[in-house]
């Protein structure tokens, strides 16, 4: 008997089929018992003889039924299969299920988080989060399907990288064949895409995982997935129309509502001026309660900011008092080159970068790239690194540049607030099918984790207790 879905049960009324899913729930009348069979397409309504009261909650089973159509007083229009159900022949229980530690019919906000990350995978088995996930699915496939009807080509880029400086700590890996040497986990691949700017691929994207030791939020983790896209020969205008236009047609595609087809531009100036910060909402309250999404560009941002001496990661990277505020590789305006160069004005210096925010949150950041060396060698100066230095640590970029690099420009967008937004969730965790909590722990397995003392001789490190 061919394989079907429940949601294909809608084509089959008056045929006997086979149906394989989870018991949503169960209905006892005595001697007419009613069951709802779940799989990941849609639930239908299922009746049988007092056979099916061995069957619980969440039971995985096989059944076998006429499906016929419902009288019409007995249609339920709250749910897709609701002018159909089946009328059990047979079953077959394919695996037995516990009671649930944690409530699956509810929306689950209430759930105390670790429970519902030490659960995920029933966690991910309720309706709200289900669709989240296929959303995210759809959404992803809309954006790749954006892109390669822009030509863009789809490159991966490595994992185990070098320890260099963008923004936030980086988690090392240890090397076992080069005792005491370190790899370092991608904060995003913004290095290799310019390398592949150099390679000619013109226009590249991935969707990259991007790891970063910072401090954890609502709608930020040590893990997150970005669609990460270079250009060459491009404007900040031409980059920024591409990504619009772009993530419009994406966000159509799986049913979100757009505020403005436009989406405004704003200086940071003005911004910051107008809303106290760059990252604004721009939606009227009836709007924030109907899920609408409101992009806007910000541009025009400072290339570089006064370190903050209470953050380890800016005192690190910015040796002068001054670091940059968003990434070391961007281009200043053209009209603040000379002063860059000449390492003068240095607050006054503005950068190509280019933020999209979208109802209160950074949905995605770029900038046009400084292509040439001596542009790169003078940010870092600023920063206060001897030509040493800035040679230990972008060296191989500098090398690079030299070989007939094209301008380009880019944006990193983050997937996972898309999808936050896309939702009108309020945290990233409801975006994301596994993900850590708010101390940094994963969902389900127990890491960080000791390892065996055998593991740490082999990679020839010792832990010491830290006070």
């Amino acid at each position: 008997m061919k394989q079907l879905s429940v949601i294909d049960s809608l084509q089959h009324v008056g045929q006997e089929i086979e149906l394989q899913g989870w018991i949503d729930s169960k209905r006892d009348h005595k001697k007419v018992i009613f069951i709802d069979l779940r799989d990941r397409t849609a639930k239908i309504q299922a009746v049988g003889d007092e056979s099916l009261r061995v069957l619980s909650p969440e039971d995985v089973v096989k059944v076998t039924g006429l499906i016929k159509e419902r009288p019409e007083r007995l249609i339920n229009p709250n749910i897709s299969t609701g002018t159909i159900e089946m009328e059990i022949k047979s079953f077959e229980i394919l695996n037995t299920a516990q009671t649930p530690p944690i409530p699956l019919d509810t929306e689950g906000y209430d759930i105390e988080e670790e429970l519902r990350l030490k659960y995920r995978y029933l966690d991910l088995r309720r309706k709200r989060m289900a669709e989240t996930i296929q959303l995210r699915s759809d959404y992803i496939y809309a954006l790749r399907q954006e892109l390669n009807s822009r030509s863009f080509t789809e490159v991966e880029t490595p994992m185990l990288t070098k320890s260099t400086k963008e923004g936030a700590r980086d988690f090392l890996v240890p090397s076992r064949l080069q005792p005491g040497k370190f790899y370092a986990l991608p904060q995003s691949p913004q290095q290799y895409k310019q390398l592949l700017m150099v390679a000619g691929v013109e226009r590249y994207f991935q969707f990259a995982r991007c790891i970063r030791d910072e401090d954890l939020r609502a709608d930020r983790g040590f893990e997150h997935t970005q669609l990460d896209l270079e250009m060459s020969f491009v404007n900040r205008e031409d980059v920024m129309n591409t990504v619009e236009e772009m993530v419009k047609g994406a966000v159509k595609s799986v049913g979100g509502t757009l505020q403005q087809e436009k989406f405004p531009v704003y200086d940071y100036a003005d911004a910051i001026k107008q809303f106290g910060e760059d990252k604004f909402d721009l939606r009227t309250e009836e709007e924030k309660k109907n899920g609408v999404l409101a992009f806007a560009w910000v541009i025009n941002f400072p290339f570089f900011k006064k370190v903050d001496a209470a953050d380890k990661a800016e005192v690190a990277d910015g040796k002068s008092g001054w670091t940059f505020t968003h990434n070391p590789f961007s281009m200043p305006l053209p009209e603040h080159l000379d002063w860059h160069m000449k390492g003068e004005h240095i607050d006054q210096i503005m950068t190509t970068q280019y933020d999209l925010v979208c109802n209160g949150f950074e949905a995605g950041g770029g900038s046009i790239r400084a292509h040439k060396p001596e542009i790169l060698e003078a940010t870092y100066k600023i920063m206060g690194y001897t030509a040493e230095e800035t040679q230990a640590s972008v060296g191989h970029m500098l090398e690079a540049f030299k070989y007939g690099t094209p301008p380009h420009g880019g944006i990193a967008l983050g997937i996972d607030r898309h999808v936050m937004v896309l939702k009108n969730e309020r945290s990233l965790k409801e975006a994301i099918a596994f993900p850590m909590s708010s101390s940094g722990k994963t969902a389900v397995m127990d890491a960080p984790s000791h390892v065996d003392e055998r593991q740490l001789k082999e990679l020839g490190i010792e832990v010491t207790e830290q006070g």
